[in-house]
C-alpha cells in the first residue's frame, strides 16, 4: 500500500491505552472526557468520531450484555470485526447502571466528564436515578447527548427505533429503487451514520456554547430527523407545488444524463452532469453534439425529461469501450465519471491511497488490521487511530482505580454485579 500523503491523518500509537510510551502529539479534543453509554451504531459512532480527534472516550457496557455491535457482521477467531472500528480509541469498562453501585459509579464518572452519549428509551435513565436533573447536579457543565429513534417527546417517543425505520419514515426508501420496483432500503446503516455525524456536530456546538453560558445542556437527537434533512427540499416542493418525487432508479429528476453504464469489458461506471458545461462536454465526447442545440438541453430539468435519449447516447458509446478507455476519454474531455467500486477496488485505488483513507492499525488480538482512517484531515492538529476496539471491560479496573476506588470497593461492586 502506498504511503499516505503528508497531509493525511497520521495513525498514532496503536498500543492499548494502559501501555507506556512517548506521549502522543496534541490533538484538538485532548482533555475532553466522553462517556459512551450507547449501543449499536448512531450513538457509539458519534463517540468514535470524538475519540478520533483526541477525546478520552470511555465505553460503558453492561457486565453481562455487551454492546450488540460486538456480534454484528463477520468475525475472525471469535472477534467481531465491526467492533474493531466502532470501538476504536475507546477505553472499555463494565457497569450495570440499574444497580445502586453502578448508578453511584456513573455519577462519580459524570462529575469529571464533559459529554455523555446515551440511546436508552426516554425515561430509562430517569428510572435509574440518572436523569438530567441528577447528572447536571453533579456536573453543571455536562453535555448529555440523547440519541433515539424518535426523540424525547411526541407520540412515538417510547417506540423502539432503529436506522431502518428512519430510512423508511424520512422518505428515503420511497424515492429509492426502480420505478416499477418496491421501496428500497440501503444495505448498511445509512440513517445511523448520518445521525452519528449530526450528533458529533451537535455535541461540539453544545460544548462551544459552554464558553458563553458557562453550563451544559441536553442534545435531543431523533434519528428520523437528520435523514429527512439530507434527502433535499422535498417538504418545500410538496408545500409549494404539491410535488411528490417518485422512484427513478439511478436517474435524477434534476439533470441528465445521470446513470450507471456498462462498459465493453463488463465493468460499470457512473456519469454525472449536474453542471451544464459538463453535460455539453459529455455529449460532444460521445459524438452527439446536435443534442446540445435542443431547447430542452439548456437546463438540468429539461435534460431530465429526455433522459431516455441521453442515456442511449451515452450508454451506447460507453458500451463500445472498456472501463479504462472510457475513464481516460472522460478525463481528457474534463467530464465527470467514476468507476463503480467494490471494497477491493477501494483498497487498490491510488487516490484513496494518496489520501490515507484506509490505514493499518496494530491490534493485539488480530495483528495488523486495515480500516477507514479518521474522517477528515486537519493541517495542524490531525486526528489519529490510537488503538482498535478493545475487549469487553478491558479497562474496568484501571478506570475504577482512577476514580479513587480501592480494592475492597471494587470487590464490593463485583459482588453486587455492578461491574
Amino acid at each position: 500500500m502506498n504511503a499516505p500523503h503528508p497531509s493525511a491523518p497520521a495513525t498514532g500509537p496503536a498500543d492499548p491505552p494502559d501501555a507506556t510510551g512517548p506521549a502522543a502529539p496534541a490533538r484538538p479534543l485532548d482533555g475532553l472526557r466522553v462517556l459512551d453509554l450507547a449501543t449499536l451504531f448512531a450513538g457509539p459512532l458519534a463517540a468514535t468520531l470524538l475519540g478520533d480527534f483526541g477525546a478520552d472516550v470511555v465505553k460503558i457496557e453492561h457486565p453481562r450484555k455487551p454492546d450488540p455491535s460486538r456480534g454484528h457482521g463477520p468475525a475472525k477467531d471469535g472477534v467481531g470485526l465491526w467492533w474493531k472500528v466502532l470501538g476504536r480509541n475507546k477505553r472499555t469498562m463494565t457497569l450495570d447502571l440499574s444497580t445502586r453501585g453502578g448508578r453511584d459509579t456513573l455519577l462519580r464518572l459524570a462529575a469529571d466528564a464533559d459529554v455523555i452519549v446515551e440511546n436508552f428509551r426516554p425515561g430509562t435513565l430517569e428510572r435509574w436515578g440518572l436523569g438530567w436533573e441528577e447528572l447536571s447536579t453533579v456536573n453543571p457543565r455536562l453535555v448529555l447527548a440523547r440519541v433515539t429513534g424518535f426523540g424525547q417527546f411526541g407520540p412515538y417517543a417510547h417506540r423502539p427505533g432503529f436506522g431502518t425505520l428512519a430510512e423508511a419514515m424520512s422518505g428515503f426508501a420511497a424515492i429509492t429503487g426502480e420505478p416499477d420496483g418496491p421501496p428500497t432500503l440501503p444495505p448498511f446503516g445509512l440513517a445511523d451514520s448520518i445521525a452519528a455525524l449530526t450528533t458529533a456536530y451537535a455535541v461540539m456546538t453544545a460544548l462551544a456554547a459552554r464558553h458563553t453560558t458557562g453550563h451544559g445542556q441536553v442534545v435531543d437527537m431523533a434519528i428520523i430527523e437528520p435523514m429527512l434533512s439530507v434527502i433535499g427540499p422535498h417538504p418545500l416542493w410538496y408545500d409549494q407545488l404539491g410535488y411528490v418525487q417518485p422512484r427513478t432508479g439511478n436517474r435524477s429528476r434534476n439533470n441528465a444524463p445521470r446513470n450507471t453504464y456498462r462498459t465493453a469489458d463488463g465493468s460499470w461506471v457512473a456519469v454525472s452532469t449536474s453542471a451544464q458545461s459538463i453535460a455539453e462536454r459529455v455529449l460532444r465526447l460521445v459524438g452527439r453534439p446536435e443534442l446540445i442545440d435542443e431547447p430542452w438541453f439548456a437546463t438540468g430539468t429539461g435534460r431530465a425529461t429526455h433522459a431516455e435519449v441521453l442515456d442511449e447516447a451515452v450508454g451506447s458509446w460507453i458500451a463500445r469501450h472498456t472501463r479504462d478507455e472510457a475513464l481516460a476519454a472522460f478525463e481528457k474531455a474534463e467530464a465527470a465519471i467514476a468507476p463503480v467500486y467494490d471494497v477491493r477496488d477501494v483498497l487498490d485505488d491510488p487516490q484513496f491511497q494518496a489520501l490515507g483513507t484506509v490505514t493499518e492499525v496494530p491490534d493485539p488480538e488480530l495483528g495488523p488490521i486495515r480500516m477507514q482512517n479518521v474522517l477528515f484531515r486537519l493541517s495542524d492538529t490531525p486526528g489519529a487511530i490510537r488503538w482498535a476496539g478493545r475487549p469487553h471491560g478491558a479497562d474496568t479496573a484501571a478506570l475504577l482505580t482512577e476514580l479513587g476506588l480501592g480494592p475492597d470497593e471494587i470487590d464490593a461492586l463485583r459482588a453486587e454485579g455492578a461491574v
